[in-house]
């Protein structure tokens, strides 16, 4: 059942470019962090040998300033891996879905969800990567909240790129290993 809901909801994203064409006015903001990106050659080797079809949902706004910075990263990987199909769902336009997948009861943006090839559920992550949050943390939680690592990386884009990549390495290590699947395509 909740295949059939999340293969539904799915079916009606957006590829990136008809998302950003929702919002013009928005959209300038995607578009500048995205021709910033550069993906190292070891990702885009690493996104070329999956093998197991990845379809991801990404609820968002184009407002967010979050997602104007990890969209497009989102958005690289998936042009980089054929196996990756990736759509974009406004996180209002979609609240059955946003409210289903809550972070701390809250409605965050970027959601991505990561599924298998029958749509079943597989990974979620919300709204940042732990570089992002040790970076925000560092600049708001100051010398009263000591973390130990919160101190933002040289090139933080770099560096949450790489932690995107990564969520999708481990995604498609989860399906290149599941039982159910290995038997299904004999591997």
């Amino acid at each position: 059942m909740l295949a059939a809901f999340l293969k539904s909801k799915h079916a009606q994203g957006l590829g990136y470019a008809d998302y950003l064409a929702t919002s013009p006015s928005h959209a300038a903001n995607w578009t500048r962090q995205g021709a910033a990106l550069r993906l190292p050659p070891d990702d885009q080797s690493l996104l070329a040998s999956f093998t197991r079809r990845m379809p991801v949902m990404c609820l968002s706004g184009l407002w967010c300033g979050d997602c104007a910075v990890q969209g497009p990263m989102l958005a690289v990987i998936a042009q980089r891996c054929p196996m990756v199909d990736l759509v974009f769902l406004d996180r209002d336009e979609h609240a059955d879905l946003s409210n289903e997948v809550r972070i701390a009861g809250g409605n965050r943006v970027p959601t991505v969800l990561w599924l298998s090839e029958e749509f079943e559920f597989v990974h979620l992550l919300g709204d940042r990567t732990l570089s992002r949050y040790r970076h925000i943390a560092a600049n708001q939680l100051g010398a009263a909240c000591q973390l130990p690592r919160a101190v933002p990386p040289p090139d933080e884009s770099a560096t949450v790129l790489g932690e995107w990549v990564r969520e999708f390495e481990r995604v498609q290590l989860v399906l290149r290993l599941s039982p159910r699947l290995r038997q299904l395509h004999g591997d």
